[in-house]
């Protein structure tokens, strides 16, 4: 069983037919379940892994239908804890291109809250982590702590970290932070523009020179997305392997670095390669295989609004 720890919250996501086109000033907005691990494990859940969501959600509406949506797909939620706090929300802005930026309302939420749990139960191959869950306090140190923990028991991990600035008050202390949790990762993952952001530089060479870093300090892989152009994996030998993007009339890009982890850890999961020895003798064959399964999934939840990843018949 793959475990996703972190935030599940609800977007507000704008209505491609806004009524503020006939002369409204605001536009309508539509909510949709969202988070970075909760996409995450739902996509999962869609490719047929079994899987196992590990938060902490509201008992208001928006919690309920949280947990519905992720039974529906078959993702087990024993290990969700619940709190009266509101959920969270995620007011989302859609470009011309169609990426997508947040404004959050996170204060006193239930998600702030989670506390560590017992140890996961045994048979997990796989803890997944990322996104706000790892920013906002308290919650963030007790998902520190599980990242930790689980890592020195020998579960396989993998991180996210999904960017939010909006949400990371000292850039430097994030930054320092990070590092921290490489020797931890198993698997690290992440858009180009979140590790311009990490490196704090916009300089091909110097991002090249702290993923080659990062790699160092723990993870037996690093994969890099790069939105339409597609992703790329480093490995521990210094070997780069990349795969093209798949061409889609996008919609939005809401959700799709999150079926890209699910997708990874998947199609991992097929080659018996959910642990740091095994990743690390994947060979090129392989390698392409995954990536080129993740750029087909991203490319399915790109190609309709908001985070609906697809489901395994649709990869067949």
């Amino acid at each position: 069983m793959i475990v996703v720890a972190g935030e599940a919250l609800i977007d507000l996501v704008p209505e491609r037919t806004s009524s503020a086109a006939a002369g409204d000033r605001l536009p309508a907005l539509r909510p949709a379940r969202g988070g970075g691990p909760y996409n995450t494990a739902l996509a999962l859940g869609r490719l047929g892994s079994p899987t196992a969501f590990c938060s902490r959600v509201s008992t208001d509406g928006f919690g309920e239908a949280l947990l519905e949506g992720l039974r529906k797909d078959g993702v087990d939620t024993a290990l969700v804890q619940r709190g009266q706090e509101p959920t969270t929300l995620a007011v989302a802005s859609i470009g011309a291109d169609g990426s997508a930026g947040y404004g959050f309302y996170v204060q006193g939420t239930a998600d702030r809250l989670f506390t560590l749990p017992p140890s996961l139960p045994e048979g997990v191959s796989a803890l997944s982590l990322g996104t706000c869950s790892l920013v906002l306090e308290p919650g963030a140190s007790a998902y520190e702590e599980l990242l930790r923990r689980e890592a020195a028991r020998g579960v396989f991990t993998t991180l996210d970290p999904n960017i939010r600035t909006g949400l990371i008050p000292d850039a430097d202390a994030y930054r320092a932070r990070f590092q921290g949790w490489l020797p931890h990762i198993g698997l690290l993952k992440l858009s180009i523009e979140d590790a311009r952001w990490l490196a704090g530089s916009e300089d091909a060479d110097d991002v090249e020179t702290a993923v080659g870093e990062w790699l160092a300090a723990g993870p037996a892989a690093v994969v890099l997305t790069h939105g339409g152009e597609g992703l790329s994996v480093r490995r521990q030998d210094g070997s780069v392997l990349s795969v093209p993007g798949e061409r889609v009339d996008i919609v939005d890009t809401i959700g799709a670095g999150d079926t890209v982890n699910a997708a990874l850890l998947h199609r991992l999961a097929g080659h018996q390669a959910l642990s740091a020895p095994a990743l690390a003798k994947l060979d090129e064959a392989a390698w392409r295989d995954v990536l080129g399964f993740a750029a087909r999934a991203a490319a399915i939840t790109c190609s309709r609004a908001g985070a609906e990843p697809p489901y395994a018949s649709e990869l067949a």
